[in-house]
């Protein structure tokens, strides 16, 4: 159950916000809009699988939330240019932009078995989506000199998870684009982030090899997997205007795993 008290310290953070969450039918995605939504933010959630989608959206607005919909590919330049400008267009700006959209690709599999269409695929989405999403959400940020974005990198692009080639190099990459690119906009009042999680208990997960899981798990000090709640938590957080003083910066989220 939610900690009524805390929520309403910070009830309103959000209000006169329209936000942009990519993977956001459900998981970790869905969680974030969720908190931004009950802090009186306007969400457009963007996710490949249409019908979950519009379940989604149904869900929020039955319970009063600002919140529209977009099916987007986010591997897509086109498809994520055009829905950036749509929200824009709807709403007149957009103040916050988290990507949580991604795919573990194989597990449990060396890289001599790891298939180079496999590889690109997750590349496609963890990567090159991060890429995307971050310059069309600049671009329509450019215009107030405000923002914030948040991209999911993740332990594993840090300690290198093995038999996950695709999935560990891949988010490596989302490590560099968040410190590039939080360096190229230090100056404005836009600030570029990542979370690096551990293991998190959602959906995504259960299509991992137990083996893998199993391994994954073992690695973190707490020996628990992390809370859909518990990431909400602190990404809203960095998404809100508190976090001024962070860009370019990772934050660890992994029961004491991480060691740097």
């Amino acid at each position: 159950m939610k900690d009524t008290a805390v929520l309403t310290n910070h009830m309103r953070r959000f209000e006169n916000q329209v936000a942009i969450i990519s993977g956001g039918a459900e998981g970790l995605g869905k969680g974030i809009a969720e908190r931004i939504a009950e802090e009186g933010g306007t969400v457009a959630l963007f996710d490949i699988n249409e019908e979950l989608l519009n379940k989604t959206v149904s869900e929020f607005t039955d319970r009063g939330f600002s919140v529209v919909g977009y099916k987007v590919d986010v591997s897509s330049e086109n498809e994520v240019k055009e829905a950036i400008s749509a929200v824009e267009h709807k709403f007149l700006k957009i103040d916050i932009v988290v990507n949580s959209a991604g795919i573990v690709g194989p597990t449990n599999t060396k890289i001599t078995d790891y298939s180079v269409d496999d590889y690109d695929e997750v590349y496609r989405v963890n990567l090159r989506g991060s890429f995307l999403m971050t310059k069309y959400a600049i671009i329509a940020m450019e215009k107030n000199n405000y923002g914030r974005i948040l991209l999911f990198a993740s332990i594993a692009g840090k300690e290198g998870n093995p038999f996950m080639t695709g999935y560990s190099s891949t988010k490596a990459g989302v490590i560099g684009l968040v410190k590039g690119i939080g360096k190229e906009y230090a100056e404005t009042g836009i600030t570029v982030n990542g979370i690096a999680p551990a293991v998190i208990k959602t959906a995504m997960n259960e299509r991992t090899a137990p083996e893998q899981l199993a391994y994954m798990t073992a690695k973190i000090p707490m020996k628990r997997l992390g809370t859909v709640e518990e990431v909400s938590s602190l990404s809203t957080w960095i998404v809100s205007r508190e976090a001024s003083f962070s860009t370019g910066f990772i934050f660890d989220l992994s029961g004491g795993r991480a060691t740097y």
